[in-house]
């Protein structure tokens, strides 16, 4: 936090509390580096990461600390939904979003053994697998300094390769705050955006020895995003050049949303998935 202020009274707070520490560093190092110091003081068998807008059902711990009884798995995730969603129009658009990212997307991934991020919201990891990855995972570079973002994914690939499986649990709910303005949704897709491309390349040395659809999925996250904005380019300098309305183009990526938001709508019973289709016109517009 950058408002130390506020943190120093919530420590004064809870501090009768046995069942709390609060540890305060000198100053604000960033989500990587406090992670870090919380891990190496910690003693529990399993550590359980909340972002700090997000709150979490009161079952949650159990229910992921249900799934890693299993030696196997070294982190698990809840699902996602987004407190404020009924704020604005693209409140409501992100919260639709969180869902398709967890219940197709993640839920897909752990049905195969391997959830590609565990998302930072609401994320449990055996503490004895962390504290080995510790060193690579505070060390990362981007650009030839230490980074900044991505935390969550690059976490999640280095429990990957240590041999360990992530998993999703779909009842253990997180509700967190989601942008409500555009150019804070921007900045966050486009950090997020970046890990995607960075920790994929960390990826694939882990990807042959896991099931061949987790290699379609990743070829789908990263190639498919470039195809698209390589076929709005192409659209649009037909128009430019031209003159005319690049039909094909517009005809099948409006298919394409169709399909996905109709069976977003089956599958999650809910009507307003067809509203999603509204979501694409931002992905081409704006990111």
């Amino acid at each position: 936090s950058k408002n130390r202020d506020a943190v120093v009274a919530q420590r004064a707070a809870y501090a009768d509390d046995e069942r709390f520490n609060f540890t305060i560093l000198p100053k604000n190092v960033g989500k990587r580096k406090a992670q870090i110091a919380a891990i190496t003081q910690s003693s529990g068998d399993l550590i359980l990461n909340v972002d700090s807008d997000t709150t979490i059902a009161p079952d949650v711990v159990s229910k992921l600390a249900h799934k890693m009884r299993d030696p196997a798995v070294g982190a698990a995730m809840g699902q996602m939904k987004a407190s404020n969603q009924a704020d604005t129009w693209l409140t409501r658009l992100i919260d639709m979003e969180y869902w398709l990212a967890c219940n197709e997307e993640r839920a897909a991934q752990a049905r195969f053994g391997a959830v590609m991020c565990c998302c930072g919201p609401c994320a449990m990891y055996r503490r004895s697998a962390m504290l080995s990855l510790l060193d690579q995972y505070e060390t990362q570079l981007y650009r030839g300094k230490p980074s900044d973002f991505g935390e969550d994914r690059h976490l999640t690939i280095l429990m990957l390769s240590a041999g360990f499986r992530t998993e999703y649990v779909p009842s253990a709910i997180a509700a967190t705050v989601v942008p409500d303005t555009m150019g804070v949704y921007l900045r966050q897709q486009l950090r997020w955006a970046r890990s995607t491309f960075r920790d994929t390349l960390l990826a694939l040395p882990v990807l042959p020895g896991l099931d061949r659809y987790l290699t379609l999925d990743a070829i789908g996250q990263n190639v498919g995003l470039l195809l698209l904005a390589l076929s709005v380019l192409t659209g649009i300098g037909q128009f430019a050049l031209t003159a005319t309305l690049p039909w094909w183009t517009i005809l099948v990526i409006g298919s394409m949303t169709l399909v996905r938001c109709s069976v977003a709508a089956y599958r999650a019973r809910e009507l307003r998935f067809l509203g999603f289709a509204l979501h694409t016109l931002v992905n081409i517009f704006l990111l």
